[in-house]
């Protein structure tokens, strides 16, 4: 049969797979999966029997059993009476607390370091170099106790302390301020800034379109800001101001009334934010450094403003470099707010992690669920981050 052309059948063998990179690859991940799994399970099993030799209960029916412990900061409802899922509970918004304000301050403190270290003013410079230098070569549990001490030393006791406008008041057990406490129709309120938040990110999406398309500027930040601060404005005060406001008073050797911050949260807060912020300072120089200066000079020979230059041309480049190690500063902040129960700030660690654990002695269990919350936590993070990391990342055409 000449002209035609006989194609043999390829025999899938086990040594073809071997020899064939992507099967290799697999190949050898499905044995460690199941390697690990072997390990793991052993560990778990020998652990059992050891713990049933010793007499060792093990179970967490133990959270529903009355904490029996007060806590010094509570984001909902909690009494000693409570269980010790809810003390967890409270511990862990404790945690998210410090976390999330520590990433937001540290993140504006580590950008804005960042760009004046390559500052053309010496003084400036100079200055967040002492600051980068000094604070990433301080062990952070030393800046935690050094802030909680500066706290609780310098500011004065609740009888001595002065009104700072006649309704704040900052002691050495935290910072007094007013409370406003919502009433009915208040509701609406919340209502009226969900919908000016999306009005004020698709506008700026919209302008940004323009942008692209027109290279009109459009200032949608500034819309975006006075649409949400304004609209809720307008429907809090067309539904009669639904809100009282519950100021703090001197009662006894405290002040009672208003809503208090306590000084282990201000401590933990100021010495993640300083020491992750240095971290991320150096992140940014870094990342400003990695775009070609090509860049800056063509923009300025554009006739584009400085400002604007760092901001449409240099940090859009930069971010591709600064987003990955930016992500593992979020999860070592988040992880070294474990370090809290030094000055004792009531956190997850220092709830399920501490007194529960004294009272109970299930440590095994206890362990279990603070390192569990702990991977949530970071994996969580770290999935956020990663979806904006390809947002930003370059598209390969």
């Amino acid at each position: 049969m000449s002209g035609m052309q006989v194609q043999e059948k390829k025999t899938v063998t086990l040594g073809s797979l071997w020899r064939d990179k992507k099967s290799r690859g697999v190949i050898m991940q499905i044995i460690a999966v199941i390697g690990i799994m072997l390990f793991l399970g052993n560990i778990f099993s020998n652990t059992v029997e050891n713990l049933d030799r010793l007499g060792v209960k093990v179970g967490f029916d133990f959270l529903t059993e009355p904490a029996n412990y007060d806590i010094n900061q509570t984001l909902i409802e909690y009494d000693s009476s409570d269980s010790h899922f809810r003390a967890g509970l409270v511990g862990l918004l404790n945690t998210l607390l410090v976390a999330g304000c520590g990433i937001i301050v540290a993140t504006f403190l580590g950008f804005t370091a960042g760009v004046l270290r390559l500052s053309n003013n010496f003084v400036l410079s100079r200055l967040m170099q002492v600051y980068v230098e000094i604070t990433r070569n301080v062990p952070v549990l030393l800046q935690i106790l050094l802030w909680h001490g500066i706290i609780i030393h310098s500011l004065p006791v609740p009888k001595k302390a002065e009104a700072i406008m006649d309704v704040v008041f900052a002691t050495n057990r935290g910072v007094f301020l007013p409370q406003p406490i919502p009433q009915e129709g208040f509701g609406w309120v919340w209502i009226a800034l969900l919908i000016a938040i999306v009005f004020a990110v698709l506008f700026k999406r919209y302008a940004n379109k323009v942008q692209e398309q027109t290279g009109k500027l459009i200032p949608a930040v500034w819309i975006g800001a006075a649409a949400v601060i304004g609209l809720p404005t307008i429907v809090f005060l067309l539904a009669g101001a639904p809100i009282e406001m519950s100021y703090p008073a001197l009662k006894g050797f405290n002040f009672k009334g208003g809503f208090v911050i306590k000084p282990e949260f201000m401590a933990l807060w100021f010495a993640l934010s300083l020491y992750t912020g240095a971290f991320i300072a150096e992140i940014v120089r870094a990342g400003i450094q990695s775009v070609n200066h090509g860049q800056t000079e063509a923009a300025h020979a554009l006739g584009i403003r400085p400002n604007f230059t760092m901001r449409l041309v240099v940090i859009p480049q930069a971010l591709r470099v600064i987003i990955p190690p930016l992500i593992s500063q979020y999860l070592n902040l988040t992880k070294n707010s474990s370090l809290a129960i030094a000055i004792g700030y009531m956190d997850l660690v220092a709830t399920i992690g501490g007194i529960s654990l004294n009272q109970t002695g299930r440590a095994l269990e206890r362990m279990a669920i603070v390192l569990g919350v702990y991977l949530f936590i970071s994996l969580f993070i770290s999935a956020l981050m990663n979806i904006y990391n390809k947002r930003v990342a370059l598209v390969s055409r």
